[in-house]
């Protein structure tokens, strides 16, 4: 789509939980929980999420955890790909 990205990968460069902390901030800690992943589906955390610290040292832990890719442009935020939120979040 033409944007530049600044990309880190996280199984080499995984995020602290102080990093989550900042990046969740106030937005709802269970949209960042990758539900395709096993981790996800064994803990039946659909069914029983864990609490927002708990998640945070979890998805700091286990990088497979957190949803991705996470695109971020200024206040706005993407998570998971979303080829038409990519491009309102372009415009």
């Amino acid at each position: 789509m033409g944007a530049e990205l600044e990309a880190r990968d996280l199984d080499k460069q995984q995020l602290t939980a102080a990093e989550l902390e900042e990046l969740i901030d106030n937005r709802d800690y269970k949209e960042f929980l990758n539900t395709r992943n096993e981790l996800y589906r064994v803990r039946k955390m659909k069914e029983h999420p864990p609490s927002r610290a708990e998640a945070i040292k979890l998805m700091a832990k286990e990088p497979n955890l957190i949803r991705r890719p996470v695109v971020i442009r200024g206040s706005q935020m993407v998570l998971g790909f979303d080829e038409a939120a990519y491009r309102k979040l372009l415009k």
